[in-house]
């Protein structure tokens, strides 16, 4: 663990800054952190906090990290801004917290042509998709389901369902950043 990584222990804080990552780090929420993160939590000091900062990075880095924090049954508390998919780790905290002056910042979900395209042509044969519109048809299919998944597991965290579905009206070039009553309110913050 590098002293000015990404993941840093003070007392029985985690700290989870993925804008400060070291020599070998990326910055953002990505998969290779899952690793670093696990063996932190099964280490021998005890860790009841993740303290969280993050513009967001890869959705199923993030899924997988918050599996883990609910595992773990760790508390989570947002210090400076937890914005994309940092938010799907902060609502698996069992007790969720955010220091004043902090933000949560919700958006759509996001898939870039490039990303598209480069999907489609490696997975294409071994998936039967004959022509673009075979594949088109498939991921209308797929998106609805990790709309269905994203705001199943919102809910399920004890987030206001009107709340839920409004996560998902800001586009991803922007960022929906609701005032600290409006996350009591719906019980994304739950102190």
């Amino acid at each position: 663990m590098h002293p000015d990584g990404k993941l840093r222990l003070e007392g029985e804080t985690l700290i989870y800054n993925t804008e400060t990552p070291g020599p070998d780090e990326m910055t953002g929420i990505v998969s290779d952190d899952i690793d670093r993160l696990l063996e932190l939590l099964r280490g021998p000091d005890p860790i009841t906090t993740l303290q969280l900062n993050s513009a967001g990075g890869e959705v199923y880095a993030a899924s997988q990290i918050s599996d883990i924090v609910i595992d773990f049954e760790l508390d989570t508390h947002v210090h400076g801004d937890c914005d994309s998919s940092c938010v799907t780790i902060f609502l698996a905290g069992a007790r969720r917290s955010m220091s004043r002056g902090s933000r949560i910042g919700f958006h759509q979900i996001f898939w870039s042509a490039e990303n598209i395209a480069t999907y489609y042509d490696r997975e294409a044969p071994g998936q039967g998709w004959q022509t673009p519109w075979d594949f088109a048809a498939w991921m209308y299919l797929d998106t609805q389901e990790e709309i269905y998944a994203h705001l199943t597991y919102i809910v399920s965290r004890g987030v206001d369902p009107g709340f839920a579905i409004e996560t998902l009206r800001t586009p991803q070039a922007d960022m929906w950043r609701p005032y600290r009553a409006e996350l009591l309110a719906a019980g994304v913050l739950t102190e």
